[in-house]
């Protein structure tokens, strides 16, 4: 009996008693198979979903397992949401996926489809164009994939029917850009690109899979691998597949060995019937050690009955549940992130890990998706990274597209909102963006309902992107209508959502009452849509199998989960803080000051005539000296010669050059591609730089205001600074974000184009933020941001004082000392600015005090310092240069050299950078006397009143005075 809150058992009960009341099937059919008319799923597919299904069914049970004696911390499950196994079928292995934590039957079916062990999913399965028939594109052997609408048994309970019609689907209307992307396959039957002026269609390439649909023969050895393995299935041999002819054997992970369950002639099938077709799982089996309490019916530690009978899983599912299981238990063998969070990722299946669970993945989709694209062409065109100059781009295949998930609660959130809208933006512009965005949609987010309707009402209405519906609880439509999805993408290189129907099963979590916000009936309703039941039953009519065997099943599989779990109890924790940290931000200081060096050599040599045209013949170490603006947009040149995936982007930053002239003249230099503009959304220009950076560029974009940035804070610390962390340095996003900020701004000043809080940057683990104050610094710095992040995958934030942009003098009108001379590409190795070293002046004596200050306030110190020095007060000004990290050995070195250090902080007084400084000369051991000034704690007020409230030299001097008369 079901309660009012639906328990491990409950959901155990009702799976038992809803598998014991089906009937055997009266025939047995053909696993090779359709499993439908309508139909290019066959029935070893269906099953080797439905495998995938269970495994992540009792990956759930096993979480709740874990947490119950302490040693799980993760129980936000995947029930109820299996149907996206369908959904991984209908894609490619090399379809980069971010998931978001429901996750768990798309993460089995993607371990299997990337296992070079296993035979790939027909190549057809997702390159069918709409509107094209399968017998027209597939390949001969293949099974077919006709692109059909889904039957009408797809029609999602909760939505309309006509989400799913296939006639108002058709019905859409098309632009015309939509109408112009209607050109045939080719021979082929891959579909090419999008036709753009310049850029020569591509085609995808053929797969070779061996011929799909023949059986492997020859003998089977018990206890090794085989071309042929196959496992049991109700005694009579599973068509889980089997192994594609004359493949090789590979090393299981963990000691896995393979079973003796295949039958002699190594071929799967069911009570005599013909050998599968292709399956979209390994077949070979991981090794069944059943513990002895399991050998036969019992009830396990949880109170759910476990059969014990002993089947094999495929390796790739047992690999999956492992590494999920790790994750639930911070192991530090995890592959992804290693302990450190429990996270859907692995590189080599092009799994991104994502932080979080509230749509702050989806603009990085949107970059990513920019992103491939754009590098698809340059590809065609041959231009892709010179050797030996740039790391190699993320290995994403030339037509691929970009998958993220997300729940219907999400898409009311502003980062959905504002990847929606950007990937809308860009395809009204022409600009294409293969994404596919699924919306999972159980109608609940934790407690909150989405009102009936409203999802698939919001995702009709984005604009320019196309929307697809199916019910997650039938796998079949919803395996055709994803199919479907993803050829579209696919073919014209345009966004779309597919909107897949689920419930949720066992509540948000292991701690969440639903009886508090959901009535029993509404509860029981959903589980009686349990979609692994649901397969069960299409299993059965189609005559593959039989209740009682797929009872057995699913007991073997959570037999073997909970094995994996005991397993991985065992597996170490991550130990100390420096095994935490390891790959959050490793720093190669040698390397990227050769970086550095090897770019300049390029430039000076090999690439001179380039960059003298590129500088229109005036090369800018011959233009005198320079402002800060200026010197900025010269190393911007410069990193766009020397990087050849270097792309500037931002709001105003091409057509107009930026606000203050900074990027003028890099668009005519370098071409729209390489400079551009984007919308007026700072989560989205992030956003298209974390995808950017993770698909092999280097990313170079502008907010043109800090204040501006606090809009989209969480795009750099939730995403950004921690994908090298949660993958263990495996992905990584290397970025340069340039921000005008900090006051002082003569005429145009109020709160947003004088914000003086950097705090929030300051507090991102990993995070390199550069505040260069001089123009020959300013280049210097630059470069090395844009090294580290090509070198270290770093995340710098380059923070540019807009009151020092166009600022000439120093001490009196005319005098030009705050210009500096732009360095000849052989000097800059040895001008290199390493991270985290400062820069020190030394004025009159420099015997009495160390003014320690940055940006705006080395100017001022400077100034400050003259005037102390007519009064016989040497001074040692010390330039930061980097807020993070701290330059922490100059600043003890300088401190210590007077014993007197004053602090001007041009950032507010409650959590601006002095406290910072203070603190680390605090902790290093610093004895001497200490002084700050600081702005006031306040927002920066419009005009003369602005005076009022932040730092100025008169304070400097008396701070200075003060400190010296102790």
């Amino acid at each position: 009996m079901l309660s009012d809150v639906t328990t491990p058992q409950d959901l155990d009960d009702r799976f038992r008693e809803s598998l014991a009341a089906l009937a055997a099937p009266s025939h047995r059919s053909d696993p090779a198979r359709p499993v439908a008319e309508d139909s290019t799923l066959t029935g070893a597919q269906l099953l080797d979903l439905f495998d995938a299904q269970v495994t992540s069914r009792q990956l759930d049970l096993a979480g709740r397992w874990l947490r119950s004696f302490g040693e799980g911390y993760y129980t936000i499950g995947s029930a109820g949401h299996e149907g996206n196994a369908a959904v991984a079928a209908a894609l490619r292995p090399t379809d980069p996926a971010l998931l978001h934590y429901r996750s768990g039957a798309f993460y089995c079916v993607r371990a299997a489809q990337a296992d070079p062990s296993a035979p790939a999913v027909p190549p057809s399965a997702s390159a069918v164009p709409s509107g094209e028939s399968a017998a027209e594109t597939a390949p001969p052997s293949a099974p077919s994939v006709p692109a059909v609408p889904p039957s009408a048994s797809a029609v999602p309970s909760r939505a309309p029917a006509t989400e799913t019609d296939p006639v108002a689907r058709a019905g859409q209307p098309t632009d015309a850009a939509e109408a112009g992307h209607s050109a045939e396959a080719g021979p082929s039957g891959r579909s090419g690109a999008p036709p753009v002026p310049d850029l020569p269609e591509t085609s995808e390439e053929e797969a070779a899979p061996g011929t799909p649909g023949e059986p492997a023969s020859g003998p089977v050895t018990e206890g090794t691998d085989s071309p042929g393995g196959a496992g049991s299935f109700g005694g009579t041999g599973l068509p889980n597949g089997v192994g594609s002819p004359g493949a090789a054997a590979i090393d299981r992970r963990d000691g896995d060995t393979a079973d003796a369950g295949a039958n002699p002639e190594g071929q799967a099938t069911v009570a005599g019937d013909q050998p599968a077709a292709v399956p979209l799982a390994d077949s070979r089996p991981a090794t069944v050690t059943v513990p002895a309490h399991g050998s036969g019916d019992g009830v396990g530690p949880d109170g759910i009955r476990m059969t014990g009978v002993k089947r094999p899983l495929p390796r790739a599912y047992a690999d999956a549940a492992r590494d999920v299981l790790r994750g639930m238990v911070a192991s530090s063998q995890e592959p992804i992130a290693g302990g450190r969070h429990k996270v859907f990722g692995r590189a080599d299946l092009a799994v991104v890990p994502t932080t979080s669970t509230i749509a702050s993945h989806l603009p990085r989709a949107v970059g990513m998706g920019l992103a491939v694209e754009r590098l698809r062409r340059l590809d065609a065109r041959g231009e892709a990274n010179r050797a030996g100059e740039e790391p190699e781009p993320a290995p994403w295949a030339a037509d691929a597209i970009v998958v993220c998930s997300f729940g219907d609660a999400s898409i009311n959130h502003a980062s959905a909102t504002a990847a929606f809208n950007t990937a809308g933006w860009y395809d009204h512009t022409g600009l294409r963006i293969p994404v596919l965005f699924v919306c999972e949609d159980n109608g609940l987010g934790i407690s909150v309902r989405s009102p009936q309707g409203w999802v698939a009402t919001a995702l009709r209405s984005k604009p320019g992107i196309r929307y697809f519906a199916a019910d997650g609880a039938d796998l079949v439509g919803t395996y055709e209508v994803a199919v479907e999805a993803a050829a579209w993408v696919r073919r014209h290189r345009r966004p779309a959502v597919l909107h897949l129907t689920t419930v949720r099963l066992m509540g948000h979590a292991g701690a969440d009452a639903e009886s508090a916000y959901r009535p029993a009936a509404e509860i029981t309703a959903d589980v009686v849509r349990d979609p692994v039941v649901a397969t069960a039953r299409r299993l059965v009519d189609a005559g593959l199998a039989g209740g009682p065997e797929l009872l057995d099943r699913y007991d073997e599989i959570g037999w073997q989960v909970r094995r994996i779990a005991e397993e991985v109890l065992d597996e170490p924790k991550l130990a100390d803080a420096a095994e935490v940290i390891a790959p959050l931000a490793p720093r190669r200081p040698v390397r990227v000051a050769l970086a550095v060096a090897d770019a300049g050599a390029r430039v000076g040599g090999p690439d001179a005539v380039t960059r003298a045209e590129a500088f229109g013949g005036k090369p800018p170490e011959l233009a005198g000296p320079l402002t800060l603006a200026q010197s900025i947009n010269a190393a911007l040149t410069d990193g766009l010669l020397s990087h050849p995936q270097m792309a500037v982007f931002g709001e105003d930053v091409a057509a107009k050059g930026g606000v203050y002239g900074v990027t003028k003249g890099l668009r005519d230099r370098f071409g729209a591609a390489r400079v551009f503009d984007t919308l007026l959304d700072e989560t989205s220009i992030l956003g298209l730089g974390l995808g950017a950076g993770l698909a092999g560029m280097l990313p170079v974009p502008e907010i043109q205001y800090l204040a501006y940035l606090h809009n989209a804070e969480d795009q750099l610390r939730g995403e950004a600074a921690t994908m090298r962390f949660f993958s263990q340095g495996a992905l990584r996003n290397p970025m340069v974000v340039r921000v005008a900020g900090l006051a002082y701004q003569e005429g145009f000043g109020g709160h947003f184009h004088n914000d003086n809080s950097v705090a929030v940057l300051r507090d991102v683990p990993g995070l390199v933020i550069a505040v260069p104050a001089r123009p020959d610094d300013a280049a210097a710095m630059l470069r090395t941001c844009l090294a580290s992040a090509t070198v270290d995958g770093s995340v710098c934030v380059f923070l540019e004082p807009i009151a020092l942009y166009h600022t000439r003098d120093l001490y009196t009108d005319g005098d030009g000392e705050w210009l500096a001379d732009y360095a000849d590409p052989g000097a800059w190795a040895g001008g290199h600015v390493p991270v985290g070293r400062a820069r020190v002046y030394g004025v009159g004596s420099a015997e009495d005090v160390t003014i320690i200050t940055f940006g705006n306030g080395v100017r001022m110190s400077l100034r400050a310092a003259s005037a102390l020095a007519d009064e016989g007060i040497g001074s040692r000004v010390v330039d930061l240069r980097w807020l993070a990290p701290l330059p922490v050995a100059d600043l003890i070195r300088e401190a210590a050299a007077t014993g007197r250090v004053l602090v001007v902080d041009e950032t507010r007084r409650s959590g601006g950078v002095g406290e910072g400084v203070i603190a680390a000369l605090v902790d290093a051991g610093y004895v001497g006397a200490a002084r700050r000034v600081a702005a006031v704690d306040s927002f920066v007020p419009l005009g003369p009143a602005a005076r009022q409230v932040l730092v100025s030299e008169e304070a400097i001097t008396q701070g200075a005075r003060t400190l010296l008369a102790r």
